[in-house]
């Protein structure tokens, strides 16, 4: 009834012959549609015999109308039986379809990659390079919290380097404001490294009601581009002075914070920052234990269409990492000179390499029989639904699909595996 034919570029060929008496059931549903959306006087609405409707519409009409179905069904029983793991529809190519004949069609349809040589564990060990929180960063995370908690005292003085100035500011070139350049109450801080490059040391002994006037250029990696090497002309009014005043490292600051003693929030920034190195470097280990898997092993074609997928969600996590950070995506495409085109041609030999790894672990839990038992999804699933809110019915009714379930066991099982090669490769 049906011929498999694998072909290059990970895609497998089936070719249909279904003898004209088995398609009967599908011709009968497909009268009741016709009869359904086309009432036949005499009859109620899906209710016109075969022979009259064939008698309205014809032979062929109704053929037509139940392909889909007869496609759809035995496609369907063909990828369950041969266990082929497809990804994406087919396409279909109707290859006869005449009434009283085998109706014939053939599907072409890209298949999963696969591993087609497995990796040697032992030959990928790495390293795990820890490193240890030192005093002096300790010591560089207490300025960091007491920079957060300083005040700021208004002073009638001129600015020091260590002052901060509230300024109103306009920038213009060849005597045109720029757009956004103009703004009331501008705070800066003299020293910090933010700004406009040479900004903070032009303000450097201003005072209170003092007006400045001075060009900067723009950098030359500017985000508008357009503005980018520019010189810029900038006129300053101070608005106020200030003097930035440091709590003291002592007892009374550790509490404030939530901790008795300043030896205590030593040792505990200590072990939060080492905490985070460890991590770091568990996850720089667990990264290049990959890419030696993946290099150390072969695998079938990747298909385009899990290729083009994968460059999408890669395009779409970065995208939303930029717009995060309040940077508009057209400035970013802009500031390193790329179009949207130009990114996902640059994403596609990391996309491949990302869906080789996800094949790779896959493969390595078929081959160590790793699996989750249902009672651990269903521990799992009832976790995420007791966190979520009773009017969220259509999240939670997402959440108890079949499908989220399988998504579930997926995850979870890719998971496990992936801690068991960690427990082969990292030292």
């Amino acid at each position: 009834m049906f011929k498999v034919t694998t072909l290059p570029k990970s895609e497998v060929k089936i070719e249909f012959e279904i003898p004209w008496e088995d398609t009967a059931p599908f011709r009968e549903e497909a009268v009741v549609e016709i009869s359904t959306a086309k009432p036949m006087a005499g009859f109620r609405p899906g209710k016109a015999t075969y022979t009259d409707v064939v008698r309205l519409v014809g032979e062929m009409k109704i053929l037509e109308t139940a392909l889909e179905r007869i496609v759809r069904s035995y496609y369907v029983k063909a990828v369950i039986g041969e266990k082929l793991e497809t990804v994406g529809s087919p396409a279909v190519n109707i290859d006869q379809i005449t009434p009283g004949q085998p109706v014939k069609f053939t599907t072409h349809t890209p298949i999963a990659p696969e591993v087609t040589k497995m990796p040697v564990v032992k030959d990928c060990a790495v390293e795990k390079k820890i490193k240890k929180a030192t005093d002096k960063e300790v010591e560089e995370a207490i300025d960091e919290m007491r920079k957060m908690r300083r005040t700021e005292v208004k002073v009638d003085r001129a600015a020091t380097m260590d002052d901060l100035v509230i300024v109103d500011m306009e920038m213009s070139r060849d005597h045109v404001a720029l757009e956004g350049g103009t703004g009331r109450d501008y705070r800066v801080y003299l020293s910090e490294p933010q700004y406009i490059p040479g900004l903070t040391k032009k303000l450097e002994g201003i005072k209170e009601g003092e007006e400045r006037t001075f060009v900067l250029p723009f950098p030359e990696e500017y985000l508008q581009k357009h503005l980018a090497g520019k010189d810029i002309d900038f006129k300053v009014k101070a608005s106020s002075v200030h003097e930035l005043k440091m709590p003291e490292m002592n007892d009374e600051f550790a509490k404030g914070v939530g901790i008795d003693t300043v030896e205590e929030l030593r040792k505990k920034l200590q072990e939060n920052m080492q905490k985070e190195m460890d991590q770091r470097a568990t996850d720089a280990a667990e990264i290049e234990m990959l890419e030696k898997l993946v290099e150390n092993s072969s695998f079938s074609e990747v298909p385009e269409i899990l290729i083009n997928e994968e460059v999408r969600r890669m395009q779409h996590e970065l995208q939303h990492s930029i717009e995060e950070q309040g940077m508009k995506w057209e400035d970013y495409l802009g500031s390193i000179k790329k179009t949207e085109a130009d990114l996902k041609l640059d994403f596609v030999k990391q996309a491949i390499r990302r869906i080789q790894t996800a094949v790779l672990i896959k493969a390595f839990a078929k081959q160590q029989d790793i699996d989750v038992a249902d009672e651990e999804v269903d521990a799992e699933l009832d976790r995420i639904l007791e966190n979520l809110p009773a009017e969220q019915e259509e999240t939670r009714a997402h959440v108890s699909s079949p499908d989220y379930r399988d998504y579930v066991k997926v995850t979870m099982r890719n998971r496990r595996t992936l801690e068991w090669v960690k427990e082969q490769c990292i030292k």
